[in-house]
Order: structure tokens, then C-alpha cells, then sequence
């Protein structure tokens, strides 16, 4: 661009909003803004990949004994740690000279059109950010987060996540129930989705954790919702003060998130205990402006807003999924 004074507009203006845009990403994704609230979005300064250590196994040492009888003595190798890689997310905002210099006559115009597409970029990371937080991690050959479908799989039982084989590890498969196949299995309705829901809550439940936060596509949370009575329609006024449609089920704030653009897969419910499962945005990379590229061969100014990070899980027995079978 050859008006310098519209160089510093650009860049002030796009950090300005940068700042703005890391808040808005976490206050508009349900799961996030419950990260946020519950301590669990914990960035990383540097590394290989994100290591997410975890107390896997008991303390072999456990024993019951009488009077002088001997102890169980030794080191038990009781922590491990799943690891992901990093996954990296930019988006792009740029002007050009014919717009900076010459249809933008004064420095609100140029202003209101950098705004413009500041927000749009804005909703576009919110938008791609939240729908990958419930991806299987495969899109653009495995660059994207991995998300809820690999972390709380359909079927928990294959597939490597976080380092460690499911396949022969039991004790990193989540629960599933899938309900709806016909027969004995009957369709998931407002007559029986409560029990199916109570059965997946217990089974991922372990002494006083419980599993605090489910989401839903459009078809089950309308099912969860015309199985509760007027006075059994409780909600989680936080949430709701956010714009979080929800409702309460025993300890859990159910949400939904299907709708337009919802990001939810169809017929899952999943139930998250959010004390192990993180987002692990890097400390540098947390949705921050790269510096100006004025492109040599066009008059063009260019920044980059990247992101690098992914989403971490530290224990899969506490986490779970139901699945109307019959409508996926």
C-alpha cells in the first residue's frame, strides 16, 4: 500500500480485534466457555506434542494384612501420559490498495471495511473452531483438533487416540449406547430416553464424578425435552445468561447444540465429565495476528490469524455417548 498511515490503521485495528476475537471464540462455544469456567483450558508453552499426563492403573501395593504379617513394598507404575499433536488453525484477512487508497477516502471508511471483515473472520473461526471440536480429527488429512468423535468415539473399541491403542487398552475406551436397531431395541422416544440417559450417566460415573455437561443434536434434545414435566424443566441460569439453550438431568447441564450450523453430530448425546478433557491452546499461537505481508507482486497487506493447539483427554472411562441407532 503506498499510504503508510493506512498500515498502522490496519495493524492497530487488527490486534485490537485479535484480543477481542481469543474471548468471543471461548464465551460462544458452549464447551469452552464450561473449560473456561471449570479451570480445564490450560495452554502449552512449547514441546513436540501436548502431553497429557494421567494416573492410569492403581497402586499394586494394595493389601489387606493381619497383625506383624509383611507389606507389599515396591514402586508401582501408576502415571502415563496420552499425547497429541499440535493442530494449527489461520484464517485470513487482507486489503488492497485500491481499496485502502483510493475507494476508502477517509479513515472511518477504510475502518468500517477492515471491520467488516474482522467480523466476518470472527465468525468464521468461532463456526470452524466449534465444529471441530466435535470432529473425528481426520478433515485435510489429520490436521484438524481431535474432537469429540475420536475422543468419545461411536465405537471406542479401534483406533489410536492420544497415543494409546484402543483396541488393547480397555481402560481408554469410552462408553457407548446405541439404542434404536429395531426388535428388542427399540426406538429411543420420550418413553424410555430418561432410562437410556440414567444408564449411560451411571455408567460413567465413579464415587462423587459424574459426568457435568451434555450436548445434543436437534432430535434428542427435543426427545429429552418432551420427556420432562413442567416442574422437572430445570436449567443452568449461567448457561442460559450466555444464550446456551439447556436443561438440567440430575448433576448434568444437557445443551443443545443442533440447529442451523450446529455442530453436534445427528442422534448423539454425549455425557463429558470436563474434569479430563482440556483445551490446550499454545501460549504463543492462541488466536494472534502474524505480523503484515505486503505481498511483493500485489498491492496487497495481508495478516494472519493463527491458532495451534489441540483438544486433550486424560481419562475415557468417564466419558460417554448415546446413539439413536435407528436414525443414523
Amino acid at each position: 500500500m503506498t499510504n503508510p498511515n493506512y498500515d498502522d490503521v490496519f495493524t492497530t485495528t487488527i490486534e485490537s480485534r485479535a484480543r477481542n476475537l481469543r474471548d468471543t471464540v471461548t464465551k460462544n462455544i458452549a464447551i469452552l466457555a464450561r473449560f473456561e469456567e471449570r479451570g480445564r483450558i490450560r495452554p502449552v508453552s512449547g514441546g513436540s506434542k501436548i502431553l497429557e499426563e494421567m494416573d492410569f492403573v492403581d497402586n499394586a501395593t494394595y493389601k489387606r494384612y493381619s497383625g506383624s504379617e509383611a507389606l507389599s513394598t515396591g514402586i508401582s507404575q501408576v502415571l502415563t501420559a496420552s499425547e497429541y499433536a499440535w493442530k494449527q488453525i489461520a484464517i485470513t484477512v487482507e486489503i488492497n490498495g485500491l481499496e485502502g487508497d483510493v475507494q476508502n477516502t477517509g479513515p472511518e471508511q477504510f475502518i468500517n471495511l477492515l471491520t467488516g471483515r474482522m467480523e466476518n473472520a470472527e465468525r468464521t473461526m468461532r463456526n470452524g473452531m466449534a465444529a471441530d471440536l466435535y470432529s473425528d480429527g481426520t478433515a485435510d488429512t489429520n490436521k484438524q483438533i481431535d474432537g469429540l468423535q475420536q475422543q468419545v468415539a461411536d465405537d471406542p473399541t479401534t483406533g489410536t487416540v492420544g497415543g494409546i491403542n484402543r483396541a488393547t487398552t480397555a481402560k481408554w475406551r469410552n462408553y457407548t449406547k446405541t439404542e434404536g436397531g429395531g426388535g428388542a431395541n427399540p426406538a429411543i422416544d420420550t418413553s424410555n430416553i430418561q432410562k437410556l440417559m440414567t444408564e449411560v450417566y451411571l455408567n460413567v460415573s465413579r464415587n462423587n464424578e459424574h459426568p457435568d455437561l451434555g450436548f445434543c443434536d436437534n432430535n434428542l434434545y427435543t426427545t429429552f425435552l418432551g420427556s420432562l414435566q413442567p416442574q422437572q424443566r430445570f436449567t443452568n441460569p449461567r448457561l442460559a445468561n450466555l444464550g446456551f439453550e439447556n436443561a438440567r438431568f440430575i448433576n448434568m447441564d444437557v445443551l443443545f447444540d443442533g440447529g442451523l450450523g450446529g455442530s453436534c453430530p445427528a442422534d448423539h448425546m454425549y455425557f463429558l465429565n470436563t474434569n479430563y478433557l482440556y483445551y490446550r491452546p499454545h501460549r504463543n499461537r492462541n488466536i494472534v495476528p502474524l505480523r503484515d505481508r505486503h505481498i511483493e507482486t500485489a498491492d496487497v497487506m495481508r495478516r494472519f490469524l493463527v491458532w495451534a493447539g489441540n483438544l486433550t483427554m486424560a481419562n475415557a472411562q468417564l466419558q460417554g455417548v448415546l446413539i439413536d441407532g435407528k436414525k443414523t
